[in-house]
């Protein structure tokens, strides 16, 4: 049950239009999810999100299989399957196999050692309102992350975390 009602571009308030439009162009449904269309109702709370996004993508030098690998893993650790479908299905698009999804979502190995010791970072930042041991980053660290990388993951930890909590703060329908 929908807790925030949903819009489309044209009934959403003025402020959120231009957003949703944006939303619905890089959409692989070609329209914006309900996710969107609920963050809509709140200009404010949809601009907080395209913004991260856009960041995100002007900004961010993680490979997009990397940032959907971090994204599903906190997703998980995060607890909305609205957020891992989503999440599943940008990672499969982006080259990760079945079987690598399934380790994502388990926590468990991909086969990449440097991929799970990043992913282990923002699983545990996840759980723990940011907080990370010093074992969990030097091992990113000795898997070849950098701090630069290391601080980017947080972007992605972010957008996930404030994706997944207003989908289940607003209780969304799944559409995906």
């Amino acid at each position: 049950m929908n807790r925030i009602p949903a819009h489309t571009v044209e009934d959403a308030p003025a402020a959120s239009r231009p957003l949703l439009q944006w939303i619905a162009q890089s959409s692989p449904t070609g329209r914006p999810l309900n996710v969107h269309a609920q963050m809509a109702h709140s200009p404010a709370v949809l601009a907080a999100y395209t913004s991260l996004r856009a960041v995100i993508a002007e900004h961010g030098a993680l490979e997009p299989k990397v940032s959907w690998a971090l994204h599903l893993a906190t997703a998980v650790t995060v607890g909305n399957d609205y957020m891992i479908g989503i999440a599943s299905r940008f990672a499969r698009m982006n080259g990760w196999t079945e079987a690598q999804i399934a380790a994502l979502r388990t926590n468990t190995t991909t086969g990449d050692t440097r991929i799970d010791a990043l992913t282990r970072v923002v699983r545990e930042a996840a759980a723990n309102s940011g907080n990370v041991t010093d074992v969990t980053w030097k091992a990113a660290q000795q898997a070849g992350w950098s701090d630069t990388q290391l601080a980017e993951a947080f972007a992605h930890l972010g957008l996930t975390v404030f994706t997944g909590y207003f989908l289940n703060y607003a209780q969304t329908d799944v559409d995906i």
